[in-house]
């Protein structure tokens, strides 16, 4: 038996979100339509910010990259998901895990920065309009959007390079419907101690960095509403602010919980819909929070069928 436990494997079984092949076939559909309609809303948004010159600003050139981090975080979980629903071979390869977990990761990464970037425009809008062209213009607009998915891209390479100083053992079972990093550790063979505490102080860092930002860009905000006369100044203001705090409340509330409190007392099946939550039901419902709001948006979106 411990022969058996401590043979090293290449590759991983993902049980998914259920072992039950009549409740598979029922998800598969429903998923599918969810990953089609999150690509559709998506990428649909990015094609119309550049292809409307009128949305050429700041703001929509942020909402087009954090709708493009979106289908990307969606597309990193979701096809190798819809792909298990139907097959028997629910087997993962060893690099094929690390690269969703570095994809899926990069991209969360990212996002995060980026609506720390959309709070930073609000606020340089709403409190300071006159000096806003300076303070956000479209090439530093662009310079941060590109910075925040290298941070991305470099702060998940710390954490896969970690993950190849591991092995793994039997059984090769994650509990899970991807390849998420504390699952992971789970199956090695090697204590994962050094690999839980830098995800730990990396998680607590950018996550406290990004939040506290958004926080008090928002209470500057809020002060700077608060003073404006015109009952339609303040209503158009908060409406554009509500939708990306409703968005920062779902992408951070989840994070929070699974990353900076992993040792919280989470049961397994309360962890896997956390997941889902923000792996495939955020990026589906992003595009249509920020939208459906925006007469801007809906205004070239009218413009495009009507060509």
């Amino acid at each position: 038996m411990m022969e058996e436990n401590m043979t090293l494997v290449t590759e991983f079984v993902l049980t998914g979100l259920t072992d039950r092949p009549e409740v598979q076939l029922v998800l598969f559909p429903i998923f599918l339509v969810i990953y089609v309609t999150t690509m559709v809303g998506n990428i649909g948004l990015v094609v119309l910010v550049w292809m409307d010159s009128h949305l050429h600003t700041p703001m929509y050139i942020l909402l087009s990259s954090l709708a493009f981090a979106d289908a990307w975080t969606s597309s990193s979980v979701t096809p190798k998901m819809l792909m298990n629903f139907l097959s028997q071979d629910k087997s993962i390869s060893i690099s094929e895990c690390m690269a969703q977990f570095y994809f899926f990761g990069a991209s969360v990464t990212a996002e995060l920065f980026l609506l720390t970037v959309m709070a930073y425009d609000r606020y340089a809008a709403i409190c300071k309009p006159l000096l806003y062209p300076v303070r956000m213009s479209n090439r530093l607009c662009s310079q941060l959007v590109i910075a925040s998915y290298t941070l991305g891209l470099l702060h998940l390479m710390i954490h896969v390079v970690l993950l190849f100083r591991l092995t793994f053992c039997q059984p090769n079972i994650i509990h899970h419907f991807y390849c998420e990093l504390f699952p992971l550790l789970k199956v090695s063979c090697i204590d994962p101690f050094l690999n839980s505490l830098v995800a730990f102080i990396f998680s607590l860092f950018i996550q406290s960095f990004t939040l506290m930002t958004i926080l008090v860009s928002y209470t500057f905000v809020f002060l700077a509403i608060l003073r404006i006369k015109s009952e339609n100044g303040r209503s158009k203001a908060f409406s554009t602010c509500s939708a990306h705090l409703l968005s920062v409340s779902l992408f951070f509330g989840t994070l929070l919980i699974m990353y900076v409190c992993p040792g919280s007392g989470v049961a397994k099946d309360q962890d896997i819909m956390f997941s889902l939550f923000y792996t495939i039901i955020i990026p589906l419902l992003n595009p249509f929070i920020y939208s459906l709001r925006n007469k801007e948006v809906l205004g070239s979106l009218r413009k495009v069928i009507k060509k």
